[in-house]
């Protein structure tokens, strides 16, 4: 890869900051001072040292945040804050993306990377990847509407697919229930629990597919996967990992 693409992708400056850094001699790579832009590099193994500073090179990234309430789900936006406002500016530079959506007062476990085909398949309902949310409810939840859940349950725009409702507690006022669903279409779990007539307080992502969130983050905090999570992913995803 071109070093001056490589620093670009990385978030450094633009295209001319870029050049103007790598011709003042203050990019090394693998140890040797490199004053042509146009230089090949190895992205995925090369040491990259800005300004007498490392600074990690890599283009691949994934990582597990604990979303608070109140982020919007999004790359961007002109007006409210996003998930993207939690991590570095590099992530968002380098196309690090949500892995589907979590509504705006829906928190917990949210995957973002920068493969976008890894994105792609772990969201297709045909791979099975499972999503456990807790959820609670205003009312008591019972058998009845675990079947239903079960049954799979028809909405005003789609048949939401058979899902797992299990029970945690319930009385007369309240409940909390794991639910378990290989969907992630917009509001569907609120509307599902609405479709037997409960509404949804509270809604909390506990994992996603083989990744379970990290106790110890604390709402707002993320880190990278490691490579057994990520070796989980691409293999859910019927994928090789990317280096």
């Amino acid at each position: 890869m071109r070093l001056d693409r490589w620093l670009t992708a990385l978030g450094v400056g633009s295209r001319s900051q870029v050049h103007k850094l790598i011709r003042a001699g203050q990019v090394q790579v693998d140890g040797k001072t490199v004053s042509d832009p146009s230089s090949g590099c190895d992205a995925a193994r090369a040491a990259l040292v800005l300004s007498g500073q490392p600074i990690d090179g890599r283009l691949t990234r994934h990582v597990m945040l604990n979303k608070p309430a109140g982020l919007l789900t999004a790359a961007r936006d002109k007006k409210q804050p996003t998930v993207m406002d939690c991590l570095p500016p590099v992530y968002a530079a380098l196309g690090c993306m949500p892995v589907g959506r979590l509504d705006k007062d829906t928190t917990g476990l949210l995957l973002l990377t920068t493969d976008g085909e890894l994105n792609h398949r772990l969201l297709s309902p045909t791979r099975h990847v499972d999503k456990v949310y807790r959820a609670a409810v205003n009312g008591p939840l019972t058998a009845a509407e675990a079947d239903a859940f079960a049954r799979g349950l028809r909405l005003s725009d789609f048949d939401a697919l058979p899902a797992r409702l299990d029970i945690l507690d319930s009385c007369a006022s309240e409940a909390t229930a794991l639910v378990t669903v290989r969907e992630g279409k917009f509001h569907q779990i609120k509307r599902m629990f609405a479709a037997v007539s409960r509404e949804v307080t509270a809604l909390h992502r506990l994992s996603f597919g083989p990744l379970t969130l990290d106790e110890a983050l604390a709402p707002g905090q993320w880190r990278e996967l490691t490579d057994d999570e990520i070796r989980g992913l691409y293999q859910a995803a019927s994928l090789e990992a990317l280096s």
